[in-house]
């Protein structure tokens, strides 16, 4: 681990290699799991905002979810999260003609229908934040249903930290991301 700003950033995001590989998990990480994508108080407003947008794109499950219970659920531990279909897929889910799994609110963005292009939490993924009080801890979060990614990862020589870049600098801005090249080059080469 390291410091980075406010955040303690883990030596994994540069040392470990990761390029998602759709035709192999068919987007299990939008369907596996039992919670929804975690987001912070701002997504909340933003999802409430564009759900009639992104309604028209969605699964007829997807909505009965989200008509019924909402653009976002807060769970009994207090956390805010997309609803899920039946305690499992995350009620944004949409399957192209390959039966991968994708994001119905990214794909409204790329239609041009909004300007979001979906929850950073997910754009980060395999990076999950968590947020303290004085800090934000970046962390990988190791799945085995991503095998597949790390593979092809390792086979393209793309680290963590380069194959969710835009992410990075969504989440921490600019300055932040460029000190985190800074330091991957200078002491994991």
């Amino acid at each position: 681990m390291f410091q980075l700003g406010k955040t303690i950033v883990s030596e994994d995001i540069i040392e470990k290699d990761f390029v998602c590989n759709l035709s192999a998990c068919k987007g299990a990480c939008c369907v596996d799991g039992d919670a929804g994508a975690p987001l912070d108080e701002e997504e909340t407003k933003i999802l409430d905002d564009i759900y009639p947008k992104v309604r028209p794109f969605l699964r007829k499950e997807g909505v009965e979810v989200l008509d019924a219970q909402g653009a976002w659920v807060k769970t009994s531990y207090g956390e805010l999260e997309t609803p899920l279909i039946n305690g499992a897929e995350c009620a944004y889910v949409i399957f192209d003609d390959k039966n991968t799994a994708l994001c119905g609110i990214e794909e409204a963005y790329n239609q041009g229908e909004i300007s979001w292009k979906k929850p950073v939490s997910c754009h980060l993924y395999p990076i999950r934040v968590k947020d303290y009080s004085e800090f934000s801890a970046v962390n990988y979060e190791k799945w085995e249903i991503c095998d597949d990614a790390c593979s092809l990862g390792k086979e393209l020589q793309v680290p963590i930290y380069k194959f969710v870049k835009e992410a990075l600098i969504r989440k921490f801005g600019e300055d932040w991301y460029a000190e985190l090249e800074k330091i991957a080059e200078k002491n994991f080469k």
